[in-house]
């Protein structure tokens, strides 16, 4: 069983794992991300996998010394957060559709800004005064939320809205990304599903044969490795060598990578 998608501590398991690990079973309890960024870690304040972003919502599994165990319902992901990190709210109403805005203390842009969000993080609107929403964390620009099911559609025009983004591995917000978390937001800020890392996302879509020419939106897979073809010529994508998310030549990128020991691309997929 791959960890990362399966709901189990160690010591307790979802009621999903019934009958395939012998453990304590438990339907979990829901919460929701209640900080702009949330680590996702292998084990209590370990190693970063992913994040999680404002609204997400979870399922807590085992909590253990101010740790809590949880799926992600996103995408399945499993790990551990920080029980700081969670609470419980009205489910979200809207997403961040900007690159980033500011939780504000009033609804006045000289206003004391409360938090800096990613796109992609989710608010429950509760009303609005002329052009700012009220949210329960405080007051947001209208004009940089979407409600949820009013998606995004280009996909590439999502990831080129983030160029300069810094590099982080493991990283899933406008504050810092890496391959695949820009591949995950290109995607679901435009209502697609998208699992977290890049081997788990080869299975999204067709693969390309040789000779089929590829187009915007593809997808280019290493080992370790995705970016998203712009055009003919290029691709973007969160890398560590521009330590940023940045365009690059399709030629170039093969040849640079290839000399650097990443090795050859392994598929080519239409999503």
């Amino acid at each position: 069983m791959d960890r990362r998608l399966t709901p189990y501590s160690g010591r307790v398991a979802h009621v999903s794992l019934s009958g395939v690990v012998n453990a304590p079973l438990t339907e979990g309890l829901q919460a929701q991300v209640i900080v702009p960024v949330a680590n996702l870690c292998r084990s209590p304040a370990g190693p970063r996998d992913r994040q999680l972003l404002m609204g997400d919502a979870v399922t807590v599994i085992d909590r253990e010394k101010g740790h809590v165990f949880v799926m992600s319902a996103k995408d399945g992901y499993c790990g551990w957060v920080a029980e700081s990190d969670l609470g419980q709210g009205p489910a979200p109403t809207h997403w961040v559709a900007a690159p980033g805005t500011h939780l504000y203390t009033e609804p006045q842009v000289q206003a004391a800004e409360k938090m800096a969000l990613s796109i992609g993080s989710r608010l429950t609107v509760i009303g609005s005064w002329g052009a700012w929403a009220n949210t329960p964390h405080g007051f947001v620009p209208l004009r940089h939320l979407r409600l949820l099911g009013d998606w995004a559609e280009d996909p590439v025009a999502v990831a080129e809205s983030l160029l300069g983004t810094p590099y982080l591995w493991g990283g899933n917000s406008r504050f810092g990304l890496d391959c695949s978390g820009l591949a995950q937001m290109s995607m679901q800020c435009c209502g697609k599903p998208c699992p977290g890392d890049s081997d788990m996302q080869m299975s999204l879509g067709r693969q390309l044969p040789a000779n089929e020419p590829m187009k915007r939106g593809d997808l280019i897979f290493w080992k370790g490795h995705v970016a998203q073809v712009v055009d003919r010529e290029r691709i973007i994508h969160a890398n560590g060598h521009t330590m940023s998310v940045a365009y690059e030549g399709i030629k170039d990128a093969v040849a640079r990578i290839s000399a650097g020991g990443g090795g050859l691309v392994l598929t080519r997929q239409r999503v």
